[in-house]
């Protein structure tokens, strides 16, 4: 398959292809769902600012899935894929902005750079080679986590699902090979993490067809692949440069979280 790169952009929420940087036609639809060129195009420069290039019905994320990260954490390498969700709300745009948790909350938020793989095709207990063969592309996503909260709690689902905590772009791309990619991230401009997705103890297909077996994947799905050895803190102004070969570059920036009022729980 030829190299393609799917973006979405904001210029009217349509969702549009492109060969290249320059020009993009509008599609019918998500090309997961077999959108096709309506025959309108226009230059990329017309474009005010993308959005995510994916809309998933659930996001499907691996923890420890490079042996150098689980020992970072003082942690064992699982015998099977270790799972959990974050939510669609946590999603963020290319070029937005992290917000930090309360202190009350959290006082550790960290950077986790991780290839994102966009399902293309409905994955029911299917073979591996079903699997490799439903994927529809790759992307760049920041598993963005509120470390000290992870650890207190038996669920990640609050450290890792927090608004602003699953930023991914800034395109999907097909045809490509996502066996050797390299993974970095870069934190106003210092080098963080330096990994490729050789070191993946379990590899995408493997991983979407472990999932599979319990639920079923649907086309524009996301699963998230582990990130590589040196993760580390986020504060207040930093400017967060993630990288994966091929693929592009996602940067945001990272600010305290918003004040508002915080409301009690009624039983």
């Amino acid at each position: 398959m030829k190299r393609r790169v799917v973006r979405v952009l904001l210029r009217d929420g349509r969702v549009v292809f492109a060969d290249d940087g320059a020009r993009f036609s509008t599609l019918s639809a998500a090309p997961w769902l077999g959108g096709e060129p309506t025959g309108e195009t226009f230059s990329g420069d017309a474009v005010a600012r993308q959005l995510t290039p994916v809309a998933p019905g659930k996001i499907v994320c691996v923890g420890r899935n490079y042996a150098a990260h689980a020992a970072e954490l003082g942690n064992e390498v699982p015998e099977e894929p270790l799972l959990f969700m974050k939510p669609t709300s946590s999603l963020l745009d290319p070029g937005g902005t992290i917000e930090l948790l309360p202190a009350s909350l959290s006082e550790r938020v960290e950077h986790e750079v991780e290839l994102g793989v966009v399902v293309g095709r409905r994955l029911k207990r299917s073979t591996i080679e079903e699997c490799a063969a439903g994927v529809f592309g790759y992307t760049i996503v920041g598993d963005i986590t509120a470390r000290d909260l992870q650890r207190r709690e038996k669920q990640w689902t609050r450290g890792k699902g927090a608004d602003t905590f699953c930023p991914v772009g800034p395109a999907v791309v097909r045809g490509i090979d996502a066996s050797a990619l390299g993974v970095r991230c870069f934190v106003d401009g210092a080098l963080r993490q330096d990994g490729t997705t050789a070191h993946m103890l379990v590899k995408p297909p493997a991983l979407l067809a472990f999932i599979a077996e319990a639920m079923t994947l649907e086309p524009g799905d996301l699963v998230v692949t582990g990130t590589p050895a040196g993760v580390g803190p986020l504060v207040h102004g930093n400017r967060v440069r993630f990288e994966v070969d091929e693929l592009g570059v996602l940067e945001l920036d990272v600010r305290e979280p918003a004040l508002a009022p915080r409301s009690a729980c009624v039983a």
